[in-house]
């Protein structure tokens, strides 16, 4: 096979590289696009490995695997406490960060033992030459791209072939710091707004008074005893509780249509948003009406567990309701909030405010009540509620809520942390020593 390679095909895949990322595509599709048009350009690839630091509250760091003939494999890692592996420990990444070299490039040959034990892997692969490289987006930040060539070449890389990658490995910093950036914009408003709110406002719906009038099914939710436990307890007590509230109520109600818009102090207020005919408006309450059983379950799940760890019962509240609700910005010019407004959202308030009175977790209006089926309610009474029109209040038989469906009791705990992730936990680690080191300095 000739060693050498094609500038001109080369610089045809940077320029593929720059148009994906003017047209916004996203992370996947351009590292998948990339790896194949760099190995149609004549590099002799295997095996490309790709990590990006993502800042989510959720995901630390995203990993593309590229194989020759068999696509792409991604995965996403979740933020959670661990140990690194010994795997990692020994891996080519951990020697390159540790030394804060930019590449290690490695020959294998059969007759020496295997520096890395990655290595052995990659062996059986065919490979025959291997080049790490880190490359971050600034001097001053934790984002960057790591990864890995392999190619399973008989002469391994020339120096043509080096040439080629470090020069495009610069074109494919550039798109992807784009697309990471349009990514965690992305991210970041999903998360702190939720997935519509989080949709309009990048795509411009960001003026005071913008906003829509909208039908949807309405929940408010409450954790009780907050204060007495805030008083009594340690901040991190508290907010672990708090916490511990949150991931067994609110996470049923921000799924299969469900948007949490805002958690208010230890409570939070979710919308199933929905057509004005009777057809959606059943749907959108039978799904709100579903992840109270679910909600109720999970905690049943946690009050149990609680229990047993000589903990009291966390108490909460549900209320549930339909109606019309303006969803847009309020707020100052320069300072807005996105949410749902609009006496709908009193009137589910005051609803949610009523399990304090009645000896029932989850309660609904007559009107939401309504669009539920054939499920058992209980008619608690009328309510006049100050400023509001009367409603009949009712509560819904939760016998059901026992039977737990394919969520489970509680959120998964993921606990391994992958090589991807503990690269990019390695290399935030560095930046932050280096920059206690330069503070030592001056």
């Amino acid at each position: 096979m000739s060693t050498e390679i094609s500038t001109i095909l080369v610089d045809k895949v940077a320029d593929w590289l720059t148009q994906s990322a003017l047209e916004g595509n996203d992370l996947e599709t351009l590292v998948k696009g990339f790896c194949e048009r760099l190995a149609a350009a004549g590099l002799p690839l295997k095996r490309v490995h790709l990590s990006f630091s993502m800042l989510h509250p959720l995901c630390d760091a995203l990993g593309f695997t590229w194989f020759r003939g068999q696509g792409l494999e991604v995965e996403g890692f979740r933020n959670e406490g661990g140990v690194p592996s010994d795997r990692f420990v020994t891996s080519p990444y951990y020697h390159l960060l540790s030394n804060k070299l930019d590449h290690l490039r490695r020959r294998f040959d059969p007759s020496v033992p295997s520096e890395f034990p990655v290595f052995d892997e990659l062996r059986l692969m065919g490979v025959t030459d291997y080049m790490a490289f880190v490359h971050p987006f600034s001097g001053n930040t934790t984002q960057g791209m790591m990864g890995s060539w392999s190619t399973d070449s008989a002469a391994g890389f020339s120096d043509s072939m080096i040439s080629a990658l470090l020069r495009i490995q610069n074109h494919l910093a550039i798109a992807t710091k784009m697309a990471v950036l349009t990514k965690l914009a992305d991210n970041m408003m999903t998360t702190y707004l939720g997935g519509d709110a989080g949709r309009r406002v990048l795509d411009g719906q960001i003026k005071r008074g913008e906003g829509d009038t909208i039908r949807a099914a309405l929940v408010m939710a409450d954790m009780r005893g907050s204060s007495r436990l805030a008083e009594t307890s340690g901040r991190e007590i508290y907010i672990d509780t708090l916490n511990q509230f949150f991931d067994a109520v609110a996470a049923p109600f921000n799924r299969k249509g469900g948007q949490i818009m805002s958690f208010i102090g230890d409570g939070f207020i979710a919308v199933y948003p929905c057509e004005r005919h009777r057809s959606q408006s059943e749907i959108a309450c039978q799904a709100a009406l579903a992840a109270a059983h679910k909600a109720s379950a999970r905690m049943m799940d946690l009050n149990l567990r609680r229990k047993q760890q000589g903990l009291s019962d966390i108490g909460f509240g549900i209320g549930l309701h339909v109606g019309n609700v303006m969803f847009g910005n309020v707020g100052l010019t320069d300072r807005l909030t996105f949410s749902v407004f609009g006496s709908a959202v009193n009137e589910v308030q005051r609803l949610q405010t009523l399990t304090k009175k009645y000896p029932h977790s989850v309660l609904a209006s007559k009107d939401f009540a309504s669009y539920c089926g054939t499920n058992s309610w209980l008619t608690l009474g009328n309510e006049e509620l100050a400023g509001i029109k009367k409603l009949t209040v009712l509560s819904p038989d939760l016998s059901g809520a026992l039977a737990l469906d394919e969520d489970g009791a509680m959120e998964p705990i993921h606990d391994r942390i992958s090589d991807a992730e503990q690269v990019m936990l390695l290399h935030r680690d560095a930046a932050r020593l280096s920059a206690g080191d330069r503070r030592k300095l001056q």
